[in-house]
Protein backbone atom coordinates (compact mmCIF):
# COMPACT_ATOMS: atom_id res chain seq x y z
CA UNK A 1 0.00 0.00 0.00
CA UNK A 2 1.25 3.77 -0.48
CA UNK A 3 0.13 6.29 1.20
CA UNK A 4 1.76 10.32 1.46
CA UNK A 5 2.72 12.33 -0.63
CA UNK A 6 3.12 9.61 -3.84
CA UNK A 7 -0.80 9.30 -3.44
CA UNK A 8 -1.27 12.28 -5.00
CA UNK A 9 1.54 12.29 -7.22
CA UNK A 10 0.16 8.98 -8.72
CA UNK A 11 -3.59 9.66 -9.10
CA UNK A 12 -3.23 14.12 -9.91
CA UNK A 13 0.36 14.05 -11.68
CA UNK A 14 0.04 10.63 -13.12
CA UNK A 15 -3.33 10.29 -13.40
CA UNK A 16 -3.09 7.05 -12.97
CA UNK A 17 -5.96 4.53 -12.74
CA UNK A 18 -6.57 1.30 -11.69
CA UNK A 19 -4.61 -1.57 -13.91
CA UNK A 20 -1.66 0.79 -14.65
CA UNK A 21 1.69 0.09 -14.04
CA UNK A 22 3.61 1.54 -11.67
CA UNK A 23 7.58 1.04 -11.14
CA UNK A 24 8.36 0.80 -7.22
CA UNK A 25 11.62 1.61 -5.55
CA UNK A 26 12.50 1.03 -1.95
CA UNK A 27 14.97 2.53 0.55
CA UNK A 28 17.36 -0.46 -0.24
CA UNK A 29 17.41 0.69 -4.02
CA UNK A 30 15.19 -2.51 -4.91
CA UNK A 31 12.81 -1.65 -7.70
CA UNK A 32 9.76 -3.70 -8.60
CA UNK A 33 7.16 -3.52 -11.03
CA UNK A 34 3.36 -3.72 -9.74
CA UNK A 35 -0.03 -2.95 -10.68
CA UNK A 36 -2.37 -0.55 -9.47
CA UNK A 37 -5.41 -2.38 -7.87
CA UNK A 38 -7.04 0.24 -5.86
CA UNK A 39 -7.63 3.86 -5.94
CA UNK A 40 -8.11 5.96 -3.30
CA UNK A 41 -7.64 9.56 -1.90
CA UNK A 42 -5.06 8.63 1.24
CA UNK A 43 -3.68 5.48 -0.52
CA UNK A 44 -3.08 3.60 -3.31
CA UNK A 45 -3.11 -0.46 -3.57
CA UNK A 46 -0.87 -2.37 -5.90
CA UNK A 47 0.28 -5.93 -6.42
CA UNK A 48 3.88 -6.59 -7.39
CA UNK A 49 4.12 -8.19 -11.00
CA UNK A 50 8.03 -8.73 -10.94
CA UNK A 51 11.50 -7.55 -9.06
CA UNK A 52 13.24 -5.24 -11.47
CA UNK A 53 16.53 -6.47 -12.54
CA UNK A 54 18.18 -3.67 -14.37
CA UNK A 55 20.46 -1.44 -12.86
CA UNK A 56 20.12 1.94 -13.05
CA UNK A 57 22.49 3.28 -10.43
CA UNK A 58 26.27 4.40 -10.49
CA UNK A 59 28.47 1.48 -9.29
CA UNK A 60 29.99 4.34 -6.83
CA UNK A 61 28.21 6.33 -4.38
CA UNK A 62 29.07 10.19 -5.53
CA UNK A 63 28.22 13.45 -3.07
CA UNK A 64 28.65 16.61 -4.91
CA UNK A 65 29.51 19.29 -2.53
CA UNK A 66 28.33 22.03 -4.01
CA UNK A 67 29.35 25.80 -2.83
CA UNK A 68 26.07 27.58 -2.50
CA UNK A 69 24.60 29.41 -5.48
CA UNK A 70 22.93 32.88 -6.27
CA UNK A 71 19.23 32.86 -7.62
CA UNK A 72 17.83 29.42 -8.51
CA UNK A 73 21.13 28.01 -9.71
CA UNK A 74 21.43 25.20 -6.94
CA UNK A 75 17.77 23.62 -8.16
CA UNK A 76 19.13 23.44 -11.59
CA UNK A 77 22.32 21.26 -9.57
CA UNK A 78 20.32 18.88 -7.86
CA UNK A 79 17.98 18.40 -10.57
CA UNK A 80 20.08 17.51 -13.07
CA UNK A 81 22.77 15.74 -10.39
CA UNK A 82 19.94 13.81 -9.88
CA UNK A 83 19.27 12.77 -13.07
CA UNK A 84 23.29 12.03 -13.73
CA UNK A 85 23.59 9.26 -10.78
CA UNK A 86 24.52 11.63 -7.91
CA UNK A 87 23.70 9.80 -4.63
CA UNK A 88 24.06 13.18 -2.25
CA UNK A 89 25.01 16.77 -2.06
CA UNK A 90 25.73 19.30 0.23
CA UNK A 91 25.78 22.75 0.33
CA UNK A 92 28.63 24.87 1.50
CA UNK A 93 29.70 28.35 2.08
CA UNK A 94 32.90 28.91 0.65
CA UNK A 95 34.70 32.69 0.84
CA UNK A 96 33.65 33.37 -2.83
CA UNK A 97 29.91 32.57 -2.46
CA UNK A 98 28.24 35.32 -3.07
CA UNK A 99 24.90 34.39 -2.51
CA UNK A 100 24.59 33.33 1.85
CA UNK A 101 22.09 31.25 2.94
CA UNK A 102 20.68 32.87 6.72
CA UNK A 103 20.51 29.55 9.38
CA UNK A 104 16.73 30.31 9.79
CA UNK A 105 15.94 29.99 6.11
CA UNK A 106 18.32 26.70 5.66
CA UNK A 107 15.97 24.23 7.03
CA UNK A 108 12.84 25.49 4.28
CA UNK A 109 15.44 25.67 1.36
CA UNK A 110 16.89 22.15 2.21
CA UNK A 111 13.58 20.53 1.99
CA UNK A 112 12.75 22.33 -1.56
CA UNK A 113 15.86 21.17 -2.93
CA UNK A 114 15.52 17.69 -1.07
CA UNK A 115 11.43 17.73 -3.26
CA UNK A 116 13.58 18.54 -6.65
CA UNK A 117 15.45 15.51 -5.72
CA UNK A 118 12.36 13.47 -5.81
CA UNK A 119 11.01 14.19 -8.45
CA UNK A 120 14.45 14.19 -10.54
CA UNK A 121 14.76 10.74 -9.15
CA UNK A 122 10.88 9.65 -10.72
CA UNK A 123 11.93 11.44 -13.75
CA UNK A 124 14.91 9.36 -14.47
CA UNK A 125 13.80 5.85 -12.70
CA UNK A 126 16.22 5.93 -9.93
CA UNK A 127 16.44 3.38 -7.54
CA UNK A 128 17.24 5.82 -4.67
CA UNK A 129 16.52 9.91 -3.68
CA UNK A 130 19.75 11.71 -3.69
CA UNK A 131 19.58 12.95 0.06
CA UNK A 132 20.50 16.77 0.23
CA UNK A 133 21.96 17.68 3.30
CA UNK A 134 22.27 21.13 5.66
CA UNK A 135 24.78 23.50 4.38
CA UNK A 136 28.07 23.47 5.86
CA UNK A 137 31.20 25.27 5.63
CA UNK A 138 34.90 24.33 4.50
CA UNK A 139 35.80 22.96 8.19
CA UNK A 140 33.22 20.92 8.55
CA UNK A 141 33.60 19.58 5.00
CA UNK A 142 36.51 18.78 5.84
CA UNK A 143 35.42 16.38 8.82
CA UNK A 144 32.87 14.97 6.86
CA UNK A 145 35.58 13.91 4.13
CA UNK A 146 36.96 11.32 6.38
CA UNK A 147 33.92 8.90 5.04
CA UNK A 148 34.81 9.06 2.01
CA UNK A 149 37.58 6.91 -0.08
CA UNK A 150 38.17 9.61 -3.12
CA UNK A 151 37.76 13.01 -2.50
CA UNK A 152 37.59 16.15 -5.98
CA UNK A 153 37.84 19.76 -5.78
CA UNK A 154 37.59 20.97 -9.87
CA UNK A 155 40.02 23.94 -9.71
CA UNK A 156 40.09 26.58 -12.49
CA UNK A 157 44.27 26.23 -12.38
CA UNK A 158 43.87 22.58 -13.03
CA UNK A 159 41.74 23.08 -16.09
CA UNK A 160 44.09 26.14 -17.63
CA UNK A 161 47.05 22.80 -17.79
CA UNK A 162 44.84 20.40 -19.31
CA UNK A 163 45.36 18.41 -16.40
CA UNK A 164 44.34 14.56 -17.03
CA UNK A 165 43.72 14.52 -13.45
CA UNK A 166 40.42 13.90 -13.64
CA UNK A 167 40.24 10.93 -15.88
CA UNK A 168 43.09 9.26 -13.93
CA UNK A 169 40.92 9.74 -10.10
CA UNK A 170 38.27 7.82 -12.47
CA UNK A 171 40.41 5.20 -13.63
CA UNK A 172 40.81 4.61 -9.96
CA UNK A 173 37.56 3.98 -8.91
CA UNK A 174 36.40 0.98 -7.35
CA UNK A 175 33.21 -0.22 -7.39
CA UNK A 176 31.37 0.70 -4.06
CA UNK A 177 33.66 3.79 -3.73
CA UNK A 178 32.38 6.76 -1.47
CA UNK A 179 33.46 9.97 -3.83
CA UNK A 180 33.04 13.46 -2.57
CA UNK A 181 33.59 16.26 -5.36
CA UNK A 182 33.58 20.16 -4.39
CA UNK A 183 32.59 22.03 -6.89
CA UNK A 184 33.24 26.01 -6.46
CA UNK A 185 31.54 29.24 -6.37
CA UNK A 186 30.92 31.99 -9.39
CA UNK A 187 34.08 33.53 -8.30
CA UNK A 188 36.64 30.31 -7.93
CA UNK A 189 37.96 28.45 -5.19
CA UNK A 190 40.12 30.46 -2.85
CA UNK A 191 43.64 29.64 -2.74
CA UNK A 192 43.50 29.60 1.34
CA UNK A 193 40.60 26.87 0.98
CA UNK A 194 42.86 25.01 -1.80
CA UNK A 195 45.54 24.77 -0.07
CA UNK A 196 43.45 23.41 3.11
CA UNK A 197 41.89 20.76 0.98
CA UNK A 198 45.10 19.77 -0.32
CA UNK A 199 46.15 19.26 2.80
CA UNK A 200 43.11 17.31 3.93
CA UNK A 201 43.92 14.81 0.71
CA UNK A 202 41.97 16.25 -1.87
CA UNK A 203 43.13 15.85 -5.51
CA UNK A 204 42.88 19.28 -7.36
CA UNK A 205 41.25 18.22 -10.93
CA UNK A 206 40.55 20.28 -14.12
CA UNK A 207 37.50 19.87 -15.70
CA UNK A 208 39.44 20.75 -19.38
CA UNK A 209 40.25 24.05 -21.27
CA UNK A 210 36.93 25.92 -21.46
CA UNK A 211 36.17 27.99 -18.16
CA UNK A 212 32.30 26.22 -16.61
CA UNK A 213 29.95 28.22 -14.85
CA UNK A 214 29.39 26.59 -11.49
CA UNK A 215 25.66 24.74 -12.55
CA UNK A 216 27.31 23.60 -15.22
CA UNK A 217 30.81 21.86 -13.49
CA UNK A 218 28.90 19.35 -11.60
CA UNK A 219 26.79 17.87 -15.03
CA UNK A 220 30.46 17.74 -16.12
CA UNK A 221 31.77 15.97 -13.69
CA UNK A 222 29.27 13.08 -13.24
CA UNK A 223 29.33 12.75 -17.03
CA UNK A 224 32.83 12.26 -16.97
CA UNK A 225 32.32 9.16 -14.09
CA UNK A 226 29.07 7.67 -15.88
CA UNK A 227 31.00 7.69 -18.94
CA UNK A 228 33.79 6.53 -17.66
CA UNK A 229 32.29 3.51 -15.50
CA UNK A 230 29.28 2.86 -17.05
CA UNK A 231 29.59 3.19 -20.55
CA UNK A 232 33.46 2.11 -21.51
CA UNK A 233 34.14 -0.07 -18.57
CA UNK A 234 31.41 -2.53 -19.99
Amino acid sequence: MITGDDVHHISTVMRANVGDQLILCTDDARSFLANITHLAKAEVHVEVVTTKKEAVELPVFVTIAQAITKGDKFDLIVQKGTECGASAFVPIAMKRSVAKIEPTKAGKKVQRWQKIALEAARQSHRQMVPEVGMPVDVAQLLRLAAAYDVCLFAYEEEGRDRSRALADAVAKMQAGARVLVLIGPEGGIDEVEASALLEAGFTAVGLGPRILRTETASIYVMSAISYALEIEGR
